[in-house]
Protein backbone atom coordinates (compact mmCIF):
# COMPACT_ATOMS: atom_id res chain seq x y z
CA UNK A 1 0.00 0.00 0.00
CA UNK A 2 1.25 3.56 -1.05
CA UNK A 3 2.24 6.02 1.90
CA UNK A 4 -0.55 8.25 2.31
CA UNK A 5 0.59 11.91 2.55
CA UNK A 6 -1.23 14.77 3.86
CA UNK A 7 -2.50 18.21 2.28
CA UNK A 8 0.39 20.89 2.68
CA UNK A 9 -2.34 22.96 3.94
CA UNK A 10 -2.30 21.20 7.59
CA UNK A 11 1.03 23.14 8.18
CA UNK A 12 -1.21 26.47 7.84
CA UNK A 13 -1.40 28.42 11.23
CA UNK A 14 -5.01 30.28 11.81
CA UNK A 15 -2.72 33.14 13.70
CA UNK A 16 -2.57 35.28 10.84
CA UNK A 17 -5.81 35.56 10.34
CA UNK A 18 -5.97 37.43 13.12
CA UNK A 19 -3.26 39.67 12.42
CA UNK A 20 -4.79 39.99 8.86
CA UNK A 21 -8.01 41.39 10.79
CA UNK A 22 -5.96 44.02 12.87
CA UNK A 23 -4.73 45.08 9.43
CA UNK A 24 -7.65 45.85 8.17
CA UNK A 25 -8.24 48.08 10.27
CA UNK A 26 -5.43 50.31 9.65
CA UNK A 27 -5.18 53.30 8.32
CA UNK A 28 -4.68 53.25 4.34
CA UNK A 29 -2.61 56.18 3.99
CA UNK A 30 1.14 54.79 5.31
CA UNK A 31 2.61 58.30 6.90
CA UNK A 32 -0.20 57.67 9.65
CA UNK A 33 -0.30 54.27 9.78
CA UNK A 34 3.41 54.52 10.70
CA UNK A 35 2.58 56.14 13.21
CA UNK A 36 -0.28 53.86 15.14
CA UNK A 37 1.39 52.54 17.70
CA UNK A 38 -1.34 50.36 19.09
CA UNK A 39 -1.44 48.52 15.29
CA UNK A 40 2.31 47.82 15.99
CA UNK A 41 2.01 46.81 19.29
CA UNK A 42 0.16 44.28 17.87
CA UNK A 43 2.85 42.89 15.34
CA UNK A 44 5.52 43.46 18.27
CA UNK A 45 2.74 40.65 20.04
CA UNK A 46 3.45 38.28 16.87
CA UNK A 47 7.08 37.91 17.58
CA UNK A 48 9.13 36.11 20.25
CA UNK A 49 11.70 38.81 21.45
CA UNK A 50 14.13 38.41 24.48
CA UNK A 51 12.21 40.89 27.17
CA UNK A 52 15.67 42.64 28.19
CA UNK A 53 17.50 43.13 25.07
CA UNK A 54 16.65 46.13 21.80
CA UNK A 55 17.60 44.72 19.08
CA UNK A 56 18.88 47.11 16.42
CA UNK A 57 20.90 45.19 14.53
CA UNK A 58 18.16 43.58 12.65
CA UNK A 59 19.53 44.43 9.09
CA UNK A 60 22.33 41.80 10.25
CA UNK A 61 19.26 39.18 10.81
CA UNK A 62 15.68 39.92 11.93
CA UNK A 63 13.50 37.12 13.83
CA UNK A 64 10.81 35.87 12.14
CA UNK A 65 7.56 35.87 13.42
CA UNK A 66 6.26 33.07 15.27
CA UNK A 67 3.88 32.12 12.50
CA UNK A 68 7.23 31.53 10.25
CA UNK A 69 9.22 30.16 13.26
CA UNK A 70 6.19 27.08 14.05
CA UNK A 71 5.44 26.66 10.75
CA UNK A 72 9.34 25.31 10.19
CA UNK A 73 9.58 23.57 13.22
CA UNK A 74 6.20 21.84 12.26
CA UNK A 75 7.66 21.15 8.78
CA UNK A 76 11.00 19.77 10.21
CA UNK A 77 9.05 17.47 12.54
CA UNK A 78 6.77 16.06 9.76
CA UNK A 79 9.67 15.42 7.50
CA UNK A 80 11.98 14.00 10.40
CA UNK A 81 9.33 10.77 10.50
CA UNK A 82 10.91 9.50 7.04
CA UNK A 83 12.90 12.55 5.23
CA UNK A 84 13.14 10.31 2.33
CA UNK A 85 9.19 10.49 1.92
CA UNK A 86 7.98 13.32 3.57
CA UNK A 87 10.54 15.62 2.97
CA UNK A 88 11.35 14.58 -0.99
CA UNK A 89 7.85 14.09 -1.94
CA UNK A 90 5.61 15.98 -0.06
CA UNK A 91 7.89 18.92 1.35
CA UNK A 92 10.25 19.69 -1.47
CA UNK A 93 8.13 20.17 -4.38
CA UNK A 94 6.67 23.38 -2.72
CA UNK A 95 9.65 25.31 -3.45
CA UNK A 96 7.57 25.89 -6.61
CA UNK A 97 4.61 27.89 -5.17
CA UNK A 98 7.27 30.19 -2.96
CA UNK A 99 9.58 30.82 -6.16
CA UNK A 100 5.68 32.52 -7.82
CA UNK A 101 5.17 34.15 -4.65
CA UNK A 102 8.55 35.71 -5.02
CA UNK A 103 8.47 36.39 -8.71
CA UNK A 104 5.38 38.14 -7.99
CA UNK A 105 6.27 40.54 -5.00
CA UNK A 106 9.16 41.60 -7.28
CA UNK A 107 7.43 41.47 -10.44
CA UNK A 108 9.43 39.55 -12.59
CA UNK A 109 8.91 35.53 -13.96
CA UNK A 110 9.32 32.54 -11.51
CA UNK A 111 11.12 30.94 -14.18
CA UNK A 112 14.09 33.83 -13.33
CA UNK A 113 13.88 33.23 -9.58
CA UNK A 114 16.01 30.54 -7.67
CA UNK A 115 15.88 30.34 -3.78
CA UNK A 116 19.18 30.41 -1.96
CA UNK A 117 20.42 30.31 1.00
CA UNK A 118 21.59 33.63 1.37
CA UNK A 119 22.59 37.14 -0.28
CA UNK A 120 26.43 35.82 -0.53
CA UNK A 121 25.55 32.55 -2.31
CA UNK A 122 23.65 34.57 -4.81
CA UNK A 123 25.79 37.11 -5.84
CA UNK A 124 28.98 34.97 -5.57
CA UNK A 125 27.36 32.76 -8.07
CA UNK A 126 27.56 35.54 -10.32
CA UNK A 127 30.89 37.27 -9.11
CA UNK A 128 32.48 33.25 -9.59
CA UNK A 129 30.34 32.16 -12.59
CA UNK A 130 30.36 34.46 -15.43
CA UNK A 131 33.14 34.24 -17.91
CA UNK A 132 36.42 36.08 -17.61
CA UNK A 133 39.70 36.48 -18.89
CA UNK A 134 42.69 37.35 -17.12
CA UNK A 135 43.00 41.37 -17.22
CA UNK A 136 39.75 42.01 -17.53
CA UNK A 137 38.29 44.37 -15.12
CA UNK A 138 34.91 44.04 -12.03
CA UNK A 139 34.09 47.40 -11.38
CA UNK A 140 32.92 47.61 -7.63
CA UNK A 141 32.68 50.06 -4.97
CA UNK A 142 33.85 51.43 -1.37
CA UNK A 143 31.01 50.52 0.20
CA UNK A 144 30.18 46.78 -0.82
CA UNK A 145 30.30 44.19 1.42
CA UNK A 146 33.14 42.18 2.29
CA UNK A 147 32.36 38.68 1.99
CA UNK A 148 31.84 40.09 -2.27
CA UNK A 149 35.28 41.43 -2.14
CA UNK A 150 36.77 38.71 -1.04
CA UNK A 151 35.23 36.89 -3.40
CA UNK A 152 36.86 39.16 -6.26
CA UNK A 153 40.33 39.46 -4.79
CA UNK A 154 39.94 35.33 -4.69
CA UNK A 155 39.34 35.66 -8.66
CA UNK A 156 41.79 37.95 -9.17
CA UNK A 157 44.63 35.74 -7.79
CA UNK A 158 43.25 32.67 -9.27
CA UNK A 159 42.18 34.11 -12.70
CA UNK A 160 44.26 37.00 -13.38
CA UNK A 161 41.28 39.78 -13.30
CA UNK A 162 41.36 43.09 -11.99
CA UNK A 163 39.17 44.70 -9.54
CA UNK A 164 38.57 48.25 -9.68
CA UNK A 165 37.37 49.66 -6.60
CA UNK A 166 35.82 53.42 -7.05
CA UNK A 167 35.22 55.88 -3.49
CA UNK A 168 30.85 56.10 -3.86
CA UNK A 169 30.46 59.39 -1.23
CA UNK A 170 28.88 58.85 2.08
CA UNK A 171 25.53 60.44 2.19
CA UNK A 172 25.06 61.99 -1.32
CA UNK A 173 22.55 64.50 -1.84
CA UNK A 174 21.81 63.59 -5.55
CA UNK A 175 21.77 60.22 -7.20
CA UNK A 176 23.94 61.60 -9.89
CA UNK A 177 26.82 61.91 -7.40
CA UNK A 178 26.90 57.92 -7.32
CA UNK A 179 26.29 57.16 -10.55
CA UNK A 180 29.20 59.80 -12.06
CA UNK A 181 31.31 57.85 -9.01
CA UNK A 182 30.90 54.45 -10.91
CA UNK A 183 31.07 55.49 -14.39
CA UNK A 184 34.49 57.49 -13.63
CA UNK A 185 35.66 53.56 -12.96
CA UNK A 186 34.59 52.46 -16.27
CA UNK A 187 37.16 51.18 -18.31
CA UNK A 188 37.75 49.67 -22.09
CA UNK A 189 38.36 46.70 -19.84
CA UNK A 190 35.29 46.87 -17.45
CA UNK A 191 33.23 43.03 -17.83
CA UNK A 192 31.19 43.23 -15.02
CA UNK A 193 29.90 46.07 -12.02
CA UNK A 194 28.98 44.94 -8.80
CA UNK A 195 26.72 47.63 -7.04
CA UNK A 196 24.50 47.40 -3.93
CA UNK A 197 20.66 48.15 -3.91
CA UNK A 198 21.13 49.66 -0.20
CA UNK A 199 24.72 50.05 1.20
CA UNK A 200 25.32 47.39 3.99
CA UNK A 201 27.15 50.01 5.54
CA UNK A 202 24.88 53.80 5.97
CA UNK A 203 21.53 51.91 4.67
CA UNK A 204 21.90 54.66 1.83
CA UNK A 205 19.62 53.39 -0.88
CA UNK A 206 22.06 53.65 -4.51
CA UNK A 207 20.07 55.25 -7.92
CA UNK A 208 20.12 51.06 -8.60
CA UNK A 209 17.65 52.01 -11.67
CA UNK A 210 20.43 54.50 -13.41
CA UNK A 211 23.57 52.18 -12.30
CA UNK A 212 21.88 49.38 -14.01
CA UNK A 213 21.01 51.19 -17.43
CA UNK A 214 24.46 53.08 -17.43
CA UNK A 215 25.81 48.91 -17.48
CA UNK A 216 23.21 48.30 -20.12
CA UNK A 217 24.36 51.28 -22.42
CA UNK A 218 28.09 50.07 -22.10
CA UNK A 219 27.65 46.54 -22.56
CA UNK A 220 28.39 45.86 -19.06
CA UNK A 221 26.67 43.28 -16.91
CA UNK A 222 25.26 44.75 -13.40
CA UNK A 223 25.71 42.29 -10.27
CA UNK A 224 23.16 43.97 -7.74
CA UNK A 225 23.88 43.48 -4.39
CA UNK A 226 19.99 43.61 -3.12
CA UNK A 227 20.95 42.21 0.60
CA UNK A 228 18.77 44.97 2.55
CA UNK A 229 16.40 46.43 -0.26
CA UNK A 230 13.81 42.74 -0.43
CA UNK A 231 10.78 43.96 1.36
CA UNK A 232 12.24 46.90 3.26
CA UNK A 233 10.82 49.28 0.56
CA UNK A 234 9.12 48.77 -2.85
CA UNK A 235 10.30 48.24 -5.87
CA UNK A 236 10.24 45.95 -9.21
CA UNK A 237 12.96 43.89 -10.88
CA UNK A 238 11.44 45.02 -14.13
CA UNK A 239 11.54 48.31 -13.67
CA UNK A 240 15.03 48.36 -12.40
CA UNK A 241 16.38 46.74 -15.51
CA UNK A 242 19.10 44.63 -13.56
CA UNK A 243 20.98 41.30 -15.59
CA UNK A 244 21.49 39.97 -11.67
CA UNK A 245 20.00 40.49 -8.14
CA UNK A 246 20.70 38.45 -4.97
CA UNK A 247 19.24 39.20 -1.34
CA UNK A 248 18.41 37.30 1.61
CA UNK A 249 15.06 37.00 2.82
CA UNK A 250 15.83 36.68 6.64
CA UNK A 251 16.44 40.33 7.23
CA UNK A 252 13.73 42.61 5.97
CA UNK A 253 11.31 40.23 4.83
CA UNK A 254 11.79 38.14 8.02
CA UNK A 255 11.51 34.29 6.40
CA UNK A 256 14.22 31.70 8.26
CA UNK A 257 17.60 32.11 8.71
CA UNK A 258 19.38 30.88 5.62
CA UNK A 259 17.02 31.88 2.98
CA UNK A 260 17.79 33.93 -0.03
CA UNK A 261 16.73 34.50 -3.94
CA UNK A 262 18.88 34.75 -7.11
CA UNK A 263 17.66 36.61 -10.06
CA UNK A 264 19.00 36.34 -12.84
CA UNK A 265 17.55 37.13 -16.58
CA UNK A 266 16.42 34.11 -18.69
CA UNK A 267 18.62 34.44 -21.43
CA UNK A 268 21.51 34.89 -19.36
CA UNK A 269 20.88 31.51 -17.31
CA UNK A 270 22.44 29.31 -19.57
CA UNK A 271 26.30 31.26 -19.82
CA UNK A 272 26.45 31.69 -15.96
CA UNK A 273 27.94 28.88 -14.29
CA UNK A 274 26.19 27.72 -11.45
CA UNK A 275 28.15 26.71 -8.02
CA UNK A 276 28.26 23.27 -7.78
CA UNK A 277 27.73 21.20 -10.99
CA UNK A 278 24.44 20.26 -12.69
CA UNK A 279 22.67 17.95 -15.23
CA UNK A 280 22.88 19.06 -18.74
CA UNK A 281 19.64 19.31 -19.23
CA UNK A 282 19.54 21.90 -16.23
CA UNK A 283 22.30 24.55 -18.29
CA UNK A 284 19.22 26.84 -19.18
CA UNK A 285 17.05 26.32 -16.28
CA UNK A 286 17.23 28.71 -13.21
CA UNK A 287 16.76 25.79 -10.80
CA UNK A 288 20.29 24.69 -11.39
CA UNK A 289 21.26 27.41 -8.83
CA UNK A 290 19.64 25.43 -6.20
CA UNK A 291 21.20 22.42 -6.72
CA UNK A 292 23.02 22.20 -3.50
CA UNK A 293 22.71 18.62 -2.23
CA UNK A 294 20.63 17.54 0.20
CA UNK A 295 18.92 20.59 2.62
CA UNK A 296 16.18 20.66 4.60
CA UNK A 297 12.99 21.78 2.29
CA UNK A 298 10.96 23.25 5.50
CA UNK A 299 13.78 26.25 5.19
CA UNK A 300 12.47 27.33 1.52
CA UNK A 301 8.71 26.54 2.47
CA UNK A 302 8.55 28.75 5.65
CA UNK A 303 9.33 31.61 3.21
CA UNK A 304 5.64 31.28 2.34
CA UNK A 305 4.43 32.26 5.60
CA UNK A 306 7.02 35.15 5.85
CA UNK A 307 5.20 36.62 2.56
CA UNK A 308 1.79 36.01 4.40
CA UNK A 309 2.80 38.57 6.94
CA UNK A 310 4.52 40.72 4.60
CA UNK A 311 1.57 41.29 2.56
CA UNK A 312 -0.90 41.45 4.99
CA UNK A 313 0.55 45.00 6.58
CA UNK A 314 1.90 45.88 3.09
CA UNK A 315 5.05 47.06 1.74
CA UNK A 316 4.09 51.15 2.01
CA UNK A 317 2.96 50.98 5.51
CA UNK A 318 5.97 48.93 6.70
CA UNK A 319 8.23 51.28 4.49
CA UNK A 320 7.09 54.02 6.14
CA UNK A 321 6.90 52.61 9.52
CA UNK A 322 10.55 51.75 9.08
CA UNK A 323 11.06 55.35 7.73
CA UNK A 324 9.77 56.92 10.84
CA UNK A 325 11.47 54.92 13.42
CA UNK A 326 14.71 55.59 12.12
CA UNK A 327 13.73 59.21 11.66
CA UNK A 328 11.93 59.22 15.41
CA UNK A 329 16.09 58.68 16.93
CA UNK A 330 17.71 60.33 14.26
CA UNK A 331 15.59 63.63 14.89
CA UNK A 332 16.63 63.31 18.25
CA UNK A 333 20.04 63.90 18.18
CA UNK A 334 20.81 65.41 14.83
CA UNK A 335 21.50 68.45 16.63
CA UNK A 336 24.19 67.06 19.31
CA UNK A 337 27.68 68.76 18.25
CA UNK A 338 29.81 64.70 18.33
CA UNK A 339 26.81 63.08 16.21
CA UNK A 340 27.77 62.98 12.63
CA UNK A 341 25.68 60.81 10.20
CA UNK A 342 26.77 59.00 7.27
CA UNK A 343 23.90 58.49 5.67
CA UNK A 344 21.02 60.95 3.73
CA UNK A 345 18.28 60.45 6.40
CA UNK A 346 16.11 61.63 3.80
CA UNK A 347 12.81 59.29 2.26
CA UNK A 348 14.03 57.86 -0.31
CA UNK A 349 17.38 57.91 0.53
CA UNK A 350 17.10 55.75 3.21
CA UNK A 351 14.60 53.60 4.95
CA UNK A 352 15.41 51.84 8.74
CA UNK A 353 19.21 51.78 8.34
CA UNK A 354 21.70 54.52 8.68
CA UNK A 355 25.03 54.59 10.28
CA UNK A 356 26.28 57.44 12.98
CA UNK A 357 29.46 58.36 15.07
CA UNK A 358 29.92 59.95 17.91
CA UNK A 359 33.58 61.35 17.53
CA UNK A 360 35.78 60.39 19.63
CA UNK A 361 34.63 57.22 20.19
CA UNK A 362 35.47 54.01 18.17
CA UNK A 363 32.28 52.14 16.42
CA UNK A 364 33.27 48.81 18.08
CA UNK A 365 33.23 50.83 21.37
CA UNK A 366 30.07 52.55 20.93
CA UNK A 367 28.37 49.33 19.80
CA UNK A 368 29.93 47.60 22.82
CA UNK A 369 29.10 50.06 25.96
CA UNK A 370 25.36 50.38 24.27
CA UNK A 371 24.68 46.43 24.64
CA UNK A 372 26.99 45.85 28.48
CA UNK A 373 25.32 49.59 29.47
CA UNK A 374 22.29 49.59 27.97
CA UNK A 375 21.01 46.62 26.43
CA UNK A 376 20.84 47.41 23.09
CA UNK A 377 22.34 45.87 20.43
CA UNK A 378 23.76 47.48 17.48
CA UNK A 379 26.35 47.11 14.40
CA UNK A 380 30.12 48.33 14.42
CA UNK A 381 31.01 49.61 11.36
CA UNK A 382 34.92 50.26 10.33
CA UNK A 383 36.18 51.25 6.74
CA UNK A 384 38.90 53.60 5.38
CA UNK A 385 35.75 56.37 4.62
CA UNK A 386 34.08 56.20 8.19
CA UNK A 387 33.62 54.45 11.15
CA UNK A 388 30.51 54.63 13.74
CA UNK A 389 28.22 51.86 14.22
CA UNK A 390 24.57 51.20 11.87
CA UNK A 391 21.34 50.97 13.41
CA UNK A 392 18.50 48.74 11.83
CA UNK A 393 14.84 48.67 13.84
CA UNK A 394 12.74 46.45 12.04
CA UNK A 395 8.58 46.65 12.54
CA UNK A 396 8.56 44.96 16.01
CA UNK A 397 10.47 47.56 17.42
CA UNK A 398 8.41 50.54 19.63
CA UNK A 399 8.63 53.74 19.72
CA UNK A 400 10.33 53.84 22.76
CA UNK A 401 12.95 51.46 22.14
CA UNK A 402 14.31 53.81 19.84
CA UNK A 403 13.85 57.36 22.11
CA UNK A 404 15.90 55.07 24.54
CA UNK A 405 18.63 54.57 22.33
CA UNK A 406 18.78 58.42 21.29
CA UNK A 407 18.94 58.96 24.95
CA UNK A 408 21.84 56.60 25.24
CA UNK A 409 23.68 58.34 22.08
CA UNK A 410 23.14 61.88 23.84
CA UNK A 411 24.68 60.11 26.98
CA UNK A 412 27.42 58.93 24.62
CA UNK A 413 28.19 62.50 22.87
CA UNK A 414 27.49 64.46 26.30
CA UNK A 415 29.03 62.66 28.93
CA UNK A 416 30.99 59.71 27.10
CA UNK A 417 31.31 56.11 27.78
CA UNK A 418 34.30 56.02 30.19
Amino acid sequence: MPVQLPAFAAFKDSSLDVMELHASMLDTDPFLAARDEEFWTEIRAAFSLHPGLINLNNGGCSPSPRVVAESLKRQIDYANQGPSIYMWRTLDPVIEKVRTRLAKLLDTDPEEVAITRNASESLITCLQGLPMSPGDELLTTSQDYPRMINTILQREKRDGIKMVRVDVPLAPQTSEEVVEAIEKGITSRTRMILASHVSFMTGEIFPIKKICALGASRGIPVVVDGAHAVAHFDFSLNEIGCDYYGTSLHKWLMAPVGTGMLFVKKHLIEPLWALMPNEVSQYGDIRKFEEIGTHQAAVHNAIAEALDFHEMIGIERKAARLHYLKSRWSNQVSELAKVRFHTNLKDGHSGSVCSVEVEGIKGPHLAEWLESEHRIVVAPIENPQFQGIRVSPQIYTTSDEVDRFADAIREAAQVGIG
